[in-house]
């Protein structure tokens, strides 16, 4: 590992004149930044230690739940009022990971972690995601994992959050702070596609920090579910996960979200099959009907073309979950 210079700045203020400079990295709970760093993906000047602000919050506020970039994912999933409110959310943070990482990683590293692509993570493979311009190793290799929603010919890796696809369901926003002050950003504009760009994950700064995400309130808690298909039952990444969340009247679906995890360089929002769904009856017929909506324009790899069957049932399976109907 390289060596660095490592900082723990006591005010906001001095956070962000920090990473302003050529170099420095944000560290918190470094769940996922510290394994980078010892494979050589990343190799940062200076580690700035964000710890000491004061981001580990979860309140309300009129409309809604502020929840500070530094509160753990256990201390989120575990919060009597996002269980209450926004259970969707509590449920994909326990699908995450592993209870020791639940208890070290933090909302707004989670929202930043990097994707789990074998070949990123082999610095002697070729990866435009880590120095661009090498080609995909993925593509033409090992792609099981990879994405089947908006790839682009330099990369098909996917994000591999769980707790992510929960907050683009729930149209959360992200706020940010930079120098010039504050801004607020959809969840589901966070994240990017790979594009042209794939080394860039996200919409954020160099010189900005996540503060918070807030959650608007809404009627979904009653049916909701998240979904994981995985290799194996603790501590695995998603093959396919779903984040489902109806409001259910009187049989009848009045609104409807959908994301998904495992499909796509970030969380993947299934706008069109919540189209398909306001309006219908809740019933598995009308769910089968949204997931064959939801996976047009989905393209296959050599090995992960499986996911084309496997989406659609998941998501029908997903749905019915939160309508009750299973």
């Amino acid at each position: 590992m390289k060596q660095f210079q490592y900082i723990r700045p006591s005010t906001q203020q001095l956070v962000l004149d920090a990473i302003a400079k050529p170099g420095s990295k944000i560290i918190a709970g470094g769940s996922n930044l510290v394994d980078l760093m010892k494979r050589g993906v990343m190799s940062p000047d200076k580690l700035v230690d964000i710890n000491k602000l004061p981001l580990k919050n979860i309140s309300a506020y009129k409309g809604g739940y502020h929840i500070g970039a530094l509160a753990l994912n256990s201390q989120v999933a575990e919060d009597t009022a996002i269980k209450q409110h926004f259970p969707l959310l509590s449920m994909a943070l326990n699908a995450g990971a592993s209870p020791q990482l639940r208890n070290m990683a933090t909302v707004g590293g989670n929202m930043m972690q990097r994707t789990r692509c074998t070949y990123f993570y082999d610095t002697t493979m070729p990866c435009n995601k880590r120095v661009p311009g090498t080609g995909c190793g993925a593509m033409e290799g090992i792609n099981r994992m990879h994405a089947i929603f908006g790839a682009s010919m330099q990369c098909i890796a996917v994000h591999p959050s769980d707790m992510c696809v929960a907050l683009a369901a729930l149209d959360a926003t992200v706020v940010i702070q930079g120098r010039k002050g504050t801004r607020r950003l959809k969840f589901t504009d966070f994240h990017r596609l790979a594009g042209t760009t794939p080394e860039l994950d996200n919409n954020l700064g160099k010189d900005e920090l996540i503060t918070a995400v807030e959650i608007a309130d809404n009627r979904f808690a009653k049916n909701s579910y998240y979904l994981k298909v995985r290799d194996r039952a603790s501590y695995a990444f998603a093959l396919i996960s779903v984040a489902a969340a109806l409001d259910i009247q009187d049989g009848i679906i009045k609104d409807a979200r959908l994301a998904m995890g495992g499909v796509a360089h970030k969380p993947w929002r299934l706008t069109t099959a919540e189209q398909v769904l306001k309006g219908k009856p809740a019933t598995a017929a009308t769910f089968e009907q949204a997931a064959l909506v939801a996976m047009e324009g989905a393209k296959g790899y050599e090995h992960n073309a499986f996911k084309l069957k496997m989406a659609p049932a998941i998501i029908t399976e997903a749905l019915k979950h939160a309508a009750g109907l299973v």
